[in-house]
């Protein structure tokens, strides 16, 4: 059953404590890294072998895999698919930025040109549950961005396919190349490459504790997204919400994975056993209800502010959640005061799945109290920057004792002479 806290009555170490335990997997996902980068195709064939259970004929997947894969869509989910596809595209599409050029001084032109990142690599979860949705938030951006080429791998079934939904998003989105690895070898196989996965520059995208680790261990050879943990909801709810419709928002992230944390914070101690109530009564429904009985026992909690929905607000900043729901009324008058969070969701009919499939935001968000630094997948995460200077002779002339001074105070004179030797002569 869900702990239920008053905020005033219970250490706040304990009330703010995240129960995420994660096995140490860096010995094995180092190992993984290192067969790879020596032995290539031939450690990816293995890994498949051994973690997938699939014998793999070759590694990608094939133009008549995915028309065939197609066959076996439900066309209804096709179109729901592209029609999600055209919310995220738009929504995506606002992100992008130009580069500027800076020409106020007479001689001196200044200026950033963005770039698309060439080749990225995207990394689609297939282990309990495959997840279409990923495919869509994870390409888009890069799609806008212009990125030459954008490179998918997912783990296969036990029969060497890929699930279909996965290839039809894939194609609905326009993947260029997708491959049948999962794992941390997949993600080896991106950051260095093999026979047949091409080398990237980036690594987006969510997985289990050990392609964390190893896109954790790769970063610096190529870049990443984040370091993604288990998911995580908070609902910030007052009296006059419905209990059954925030338990069903509770639960629509623990059965994610037994690690997941979803937490309520509530002004209403009566609101708050309702609520758990609920969580009780709906739980034994689930398909999944093994894996949410888990993640509500060890990791659930409700929080009861009493009286206090600003003090609510509070606990919701310090918690710093990747979904955060707001189910209260007029949500905009509370937005401004949201200073940490991933994704929010606003109002009483709004629940956090619209994000994870449909309504346009990305769902690859930051976790574990890291939003309070770091945001959502976006354009800006598939483009880079690089500056530009240009100085007429005239201009140089005007500032080159000053550059040459600036230097000379850290010490460096060939800094100084480099921009004094033009003058001099």
């Amino acid at each position: 059953m869900i702990k239920i806290y008053k905020y005033n009555e219970v250490k706040k170490s304990e009330i703010f404590a995240r129960e995420n335990p994660t096995a140490n997997v860096s010995d094995v996902v180092s190992d993984i890294i290192s067969n790879v980068v020596k032995n290539g195709d031939k450690a990816l064939f293995e890994y498949s072998r051994k973690f997938d259970k699939a014998e793999l004929e070759s590694l990608e997947v094939t133009a008549e895999e995915i028309d065939e894969a197609f066959t076996k869509v439900d066309p209804e989910f096709v179109d729901i698919l592209k029609e999600a596809l055209v919310n995220i595209t738009d929504f995506h599409s606002r992100q992008w930025r130009g580069s500027f050029i800076i020409n106020e001084k007479d001689g001196v032109i200044t200026g950033q040109k963005v770039i698309p990142i060439q080749k990225v690599g995207l990394y689609v979860p297939g282990g309990t549950a495959a997840y279409p949705s990923t495919v869509l938030m994870d390409s888009v951006p890069a799609k806008i961005a212009g990125c030459e080429e954008i490179v998918m791998v997912t783990p296969p079934g036990k029969d060497g396919k890929v699930n279909p939904v996965i290839l039809a998003a894939a194609k609905i989105a326009g993947v260029d190349r997708i491959f049948k690895v999962g794992g941390a070898q997949a993600v080896a196989a991106l950051a260095y490459g093999t026979e047949s996965v091409p080398k990237v520059d980036k690594i987006v995208g969510p997985g289990n504790a050990y392609v964390a680790e190893a896109k954790k261990q790769v970063f610096g050879k190529v870049s990443i997204d984040m370091i993604a943990g288990p998911s995580e909801i908070l609902v910030v709810a007052d009296s006059k919400s419905n209990p059954e419709y925030v338990a069903a928002d509770l639960l629509s992230q623990a059965e994610h994975d037994k690690n997941a944390s979803a937490v309520l914070v509530t002004d209403s101690f009566k609101f708050a056993e309702a609520v758990s109530s609920e969580l009780e009564r709906q739980i034994p429904l689930l398909e999944r209800q093994e894996i949410a009985r888990a993640s509500v026992d060890n990791n659930g909690k409700i929080i009861v502010a009493e009286d206090d929905l600003m003090l609510a607000i509070d606990i919701a900043n310090e918690i710093a959640p990747e979904h955060l729901e707001l189910c209260v009324d007029n949500p905009f008058d509370y937005l401004d005061k949201i200073k940490h969070a991933g994704s929010v969701f606003m109002g009483r009919y709004c629940p956090e799945a619209l994000g994870d499939y449909f309504a346009g935001p990305n769902h690859t968000l930051p976790t574990s109290g890291t939003a309070r630094f770091s945001s959502p997948l976006s354009v800006e995460d598939f483009i880079k920057t690089t500056q530009f200077t240009y100085y007429t002779k005239e201009a140089l002339m005007k500032v080159a004792d000053k550059v040459a001074y600036f230097a000379n105070k850290e010490g460096l004179g060939a800094h100084a002479r480099s921009a004094t030797v033009r003058k001099d002569k």
